[in-house]
């Protein structure tokens, strides 16, 4: 009985089954197919139905299908919207039911503290006031994790969580725990047999920790910037001779065994093969080009044979003779570098091909991005104009001139189809830079003492490209100055500048212990007018006339006899010029190339005061080694009064530390008195090796120098005036001068600082020789002029 029981059971659910499974069957079969007649949305209560509809492919007047039911919940899911839609048939109608996500009221971010959460809110995609779904949830998640691991917390926790509110609204919670940051403790290099660690840590960005980190965050690991290590590797040693080098692997590791608890980080790796070093072999033109010279093309060449190959200068060959085929009547011509490497001798010979390229002329140029700077700026630094012939290597040219200017971030080119075949159109988008600058400094001279500043500098005024710049500085000696100074570096469209300064300059020589201590105060207010020449991009020339009222007034009773004689107020006019020769590599910070400069001004174009002052300045840069440079530097000066005048005290020349080293001040005094009065000749060389200070980071622009200097400086006017004011006053000359133009000569360090304030240096000095009344010093800091 029971198993006939059990039996009938079995058979009872067996039988419901099969019914059930067969009314579904039936009615499935019965929806697909079915006639839709209507589309009724069910949920939605922000949404409005008609947008649901949009997203649902089965319209009125359909049959129903169910892959096309599948395809049109899933576009509902892919809008953000809803966290639940289902489609069914009920009759004739299709029932759109969905579930909306909550709106977000709010997005916090806790326990975010080194990065804000500003930082973050920027990071994420959530919002508030927009729709929350787990979806944007979890990417936001991510996307957060990144963020901090570009700050170094590879151990950061993030997790996101809601709190509802009313009205279907949530706050979006994200839970931080950020961890420890995680630097970078050591940098090695595996296969750099032709360079040291230390060399090639100083081409890279990626930086080791130190105590300065807060000066920087070079020592946070980033991938990205090690994928730019490795091309920076790359560069450094094509440009040494290492045409071969491959960088094989930059790994990065956290090795506990290498490093103490309290500095756990990682230890990032770089892999080389250095290849053999290349000299250069031949370098020839060959100029298929219609009317070409090659050999008077040849002289375009950077480099020469023997010389380390550097793939820079092949480079520069290539925009050099093409430049200069342009010149010479071929402005379509291509230069095309073909590479010849012999591996016996280690030489690469590089011919570079000279032929005609297709025709093309510039139809338009359309310029885009420049939000503050005017078209016209642009386009009298890019040189590429309608109608031009077009050449990449040109336009190129242009671009980097553009870039050059400093008013944008980006300069990009893109060339365009035109009207026909042989026109084409250049699309310039700029990306503009801050241009303004107000700064703030506080600083230290040995020979003023506590020095102050504010500067306001705008560098493309109103998007003209105009300069102006506006400075206030003073000392705790007394002295202080107020300069305008305004350029407009393309005056009537031109390729002249012109410029307008104004000045204000207050000095204390009555107190102050420095180099210039002659007992008396200079008040100078006045103003130039110049106008500035480039003749080729090394050589520049210059004129200038300034008009300046001098004030000599609060003359101490002891000062020297010759400035009682000049007290009261004179106008000085001058008219004057200057030429610039400039080859240097980088004007920042130089290691190769020559700079020249003289002045000349002549004082008596009207006014009170007549002299004639020429000064000059020579320096050269000569690289000994990747990181260590040679560097010379002469000086020289005269000024001679005319006109039956003399060289008053307050123009003449005054020289110290910043002439040489272990100097406060050196040349002409009086020898009663002590006070100095200037010179009227000085002369001055100095030789220097720079070289990068041993375990300290290259990116802190820390460097240190060893060096010798040796000048003098002599005459003085100071006897006539002296002679006069005796006269004058039925007193006797009481003046005697200690003038001598004996060498003077120091060596030394110095330290450089590259500091956000422009370049500093402090000197520790050994004087060598002296002459009598001269003032010296063993350590002077202050700025770094060369």
């Amino acid at each position: 009985m029971k198993i006939a029981a059990g039996l009938v059971a079995w058979l009872l659910i067996l039988g419901v089954f099969v019914a059930v499974t067969s009314f579904a069957r039936d009615a499935r079969a019965a929806s697909n197919g079915a006639m839709i007649r209507t589309v009724k949305v069910v949920g939605a209560s922000r949404i409005e139905p008609e947008t649901v509809q949009h997203y649902i492919s089965l319209k009125p007047g359909d049959r129903y299908d169910p892959a096309k039911a599948d395809d049109s919940i899933k576009a509902l899911f892919q809008t953000g919207l809803f966290r639940d839609a289902s489609l069914t048939m009920q009759g004739g109608a299709l029932v759109v039911k969905v579930a909306e996500n909550p709106l977000v009221a709010r997005v916090a971010f806790e326990g975010a503290k080194d990065v804000t959460s500003d930082t973050l809110a920027k990071e994420v995609q959530l919002n508030a006031g927009g729709t929350f779904s787990k979806a944007r949830a979890e990417t936001d998640v991510q996307r957060i994790l990144t963020a901090y691991r570009r700050q170094g917390y590879y151990t950061a926790q993030v997790e996101a969580k809601t709190i509802d509110r009313e009205h279907d609204r949530i706050d979006v919670v994200f839970e931080i725990t950020e961890g420890p940051q995680i630097k970078v403790v050591g940098i090695n290099f595996i296969g750099n047999a032709s360079f040291s660690d230390a060399e090639l840590r100083g081409e890279i960005t990626t930086t080791e920790s130190g105590l300065l980190d807060f000066l920087r965050n070079s020592s946070v690991y980033d991938p990205d910037r090690l994928n730019l290590d490795r091309e920076m590797l790359r560069r450094f040693y094509v440009k040494s001779g290492f045409a071969d080098m491959r960088v094989l692997s930059a790994t990065a590791d956290v090795d506990s065994d290498k490093v103490d608890a309290e500095k756990k980080g990682f230890f990032v790796t770089f892999t080389l093969d250095e290849g053999a070093r290349y000299t250069f072999g031949n370098l020839d033109v060959e100029a298929t080009a219609h009317g070409l010279d090659a050999k008077a093309l040849a002289a375009s060449i950077k480099g020469k044979p023997g010389d380390i190959y550097n793939a820079e200068l092949v480079d520069r060959s290539v925009e050099a003779l093409t430049k200069a085929a342009a010149e010479a009547g071929a402005p379509f011509a291509q230069v095309r570098p073909r590479i010849d490497r012999d591996p016996v001798r280690r030489t690469i010979s590089v011919a570079f091909v000279v032929e005609d390229g297709p025709r093309a002329y510039v139809e338009r140029v359309e310029i885009s991005g420049n939000t503050a700077t005017k078209d016209e700026v642009i386009r009298r630094e890019f040189r590429v104009a309608e109608g031009d012939a077009y050449n990449k290597v040109i336009v190129e040219q242009g671009r980097l001139r553009v870039m050059r200017t400093g008013f944008f971030k980006d300069v990009k080119v893109e060339k365009q189809p035109g009207s026909a075949p042989d026109r084409v159109d250049l699309a310039l988008k700029v990306t503009e830079a801050e241009t303004g600058n107000l700064g703030f400094a506080l600083g230290y001279s040995s020979n003023d003492g506590i020095i102050g500043e504010v500067e306001y500098t705008e560098r493309n005024l109103m998007g003209t490209g105009q300069y102006l710049q506006v400075k206030l500085s003073g000392s705790l000696s007394g002295n202080g100055a107020f300069n305008v100074s305004w350029t407009e570096p393309r005056f009537l469209d031109r390729n002249v500048s012109f410029g307008v300064d104004a000045f204000v300059k207050s000095a204390d020589y009555t107190e102050s212990a420095g180099y210039t201590v002659a007992g008396y105060k200079d008040f100078r207010v006045g103003g130039t007018t110049r106008f500035g020449f480039p003749i080729t991009e090394e050589f520049s020339t210059g004129v200038n006339y300034t008009l300046m009222m001098d004030r000599v007034y609060g003359v101490d009773d002891d000062a020297s006899l010759a400035v009682k004689q000049i007290k009261g107020t004179s106008v000085i006019s001058s008219i004057g010029y200057n030429m610039i020769y400039d080859t240097r590599d980088n004007r920042k910070k130089p290691t190769r190339g020559f700079y020249f400069k003289g002045v000349q001004d002549l004082a008596g174009a009207g006014g009170d005061v007549n002299y004639i002052r020429s000064t000059s300045e020579a320096r050269a840069y000569y690289p000994i080694s990747q990181e260590i440079v040679l560097a010379g530097r002469a000086q020289a000066g005269n000024i001679t009064g005319w006109g039956g005048q003399s060289v008053r005290v307050v123009d003449a020349f005054y020289k110290g530390s910043e002439t040489i080293a272990g100097f406060k001040s050196f040349g002409p005094r009086d020898a009663t008195t002590g006070y100095a009065l200037g010179g009227t000749q000085f002369y001055s060389a100095t030789a220097e090796l720079r070289f990068p200070l041993p375990f300290v980071p290259s990116d802190l622009g820390l460097s240190g120098a060893v060096f010798a200097s040796a000048g003098t400086m002599f005459g003085t006017d100071a006897a006539s005036f002296a002679k006069a004011y005796a006269a004058a006053n039925g007193t006797s000359n009481t003046l005697v001068t200690t003038n001598s133009s004996k060498l003077r000569a120091s060596t030394g360090f110095s330290l450089i600082w590259d500091s956000p304030l422009g370049p500093l240096r402090a000197d520790i000095a050994t004087v060598l020789s002296k002459a009598n009344g001269d003032k010296t010093q063993t350590f002077g800091f202050g700025y770094a002029g060369w």
